[in-house]
């Protein structure tokens, strides 16, 4: 009988010099952490003295930083100078450390706690994440319709109308970035046609265009992981849109100047006529 009581009370101790850790395996940061911060939590800790409390972080077997309580004295590693904990929050079972993103390094670390005689650790892989700015489909469209507007642009120099491919060309070469489009878009519409209302609300859809696309950008840059890419994507699709509807409107206008405008043989017989009688005057 004393034997098996004597066993279950070494079982006992043997289990309340062990300390528990909540399981974390690995933790992941990106080029957005401005900070990285590994988690260590311990689910026992009955100490109520930072005194009492001792910790350790090692990366590849090599310390890192280390904590004494006793001593109140915290100790950094060569390349780690900027490890931290919160000593207050040990008595909580938080041992969590934070380092700037500049130090950190991909891999296990091992985070050891000990707690007057009760110890353990635990093994946590750092990870780093590369992170899209944009996702893959907003990338494919911010290529897309930029190269759309500047296609549909050129495209309407290929019609013929009033003017000349002298001027086309020289506008055409102009097309570069998209503000150049909205001025652009006027200059063909002043040369080859005379301003409408539904030319007009061309250019006011691609100024609305613009101006969506610059302050989506603005939005885009001043985040890390940005969230105003259907923003900046909207805007450069109004332009497109706007790009689309100047190339259809001046094939219908070329279209209809070549219908109204008479033929050339009806215009010729009249005025020949008109020539031959005259001469035939003349003679008598």
């Amino acid at each position: 009988m004393w034997p098996l009581v004597v066993l279950l009370l070494g079982s006992a101790c043997c289990g309340s010099a062990q300390l528990i850790f909540n399981i974390t395996k690995s933790v992941e940061y990106t080029a957005c952490n401005e900070s990285v911060i590994i988690p260590c939590f311990v689910n026992n800790v009955e100490a109520t003295n930072i005194n009492e409390m001792y910790v350790k972080w090692k990366l590849k077997g090599k310390d890192i930083f280390t904590f004494n309580g006793a001593l109140q004295k915290t100790t950094h590693g060569d390349n780690f100078k900027s490890t931290k904990i919160v000593p207050q929050k040990l008595l909580t079972g938080i041992a969590s450390l934070e380092m700037d993103k500049a130090e950190a390094v991909v891999g296990n670390y091992t985070c050891e706690v000990t707690e007057l005689t009760r110890e353990g650790e635990t093994i946590i892989e750092l990870k780093y994440r590369i992170v899209s700015w944009f996702s893959p489909n907003e990338n494919i469209l911010i290529v897309i319709f930029p190269i759309l507007a500047v296609l549909l642009s050129w495209g309407q120099f290929g019609i013929v109308s009033e003017y000349s491919t002298k001027n086309s060309c020289g506008l055409g070469l102009i097309v570069i970035p998209t503000v150049i489009l909205i001025l652009l878009q006027y200059c063909v519409f002043i040369i080859g046609i005379w301003m409408s209302p539904f030319t007009i609300a061309i250019l006011i859809l691609q100024v609305l265009g613009y101006v969506l696309s610059v302050v989506g950008l603005s939005l885009c840059v001043s985040e890390c992981t940005p969230v105003h890419g259907p923003l900046l994507i909207s805007g450069l699709g109004i332009i497109a849109l706007a790009e689309l509807l100047g190339l259809v409107y001046m094939k219908l206008v070329a279209s209809n100047q070549k219908t109204i405008q008479p033929p050339r043989k009806a215009v010729e017989e009249p005025l020949n006529a008109f020539k031959e009688s005259k001469g035939m005057m003349n003679d008598e």
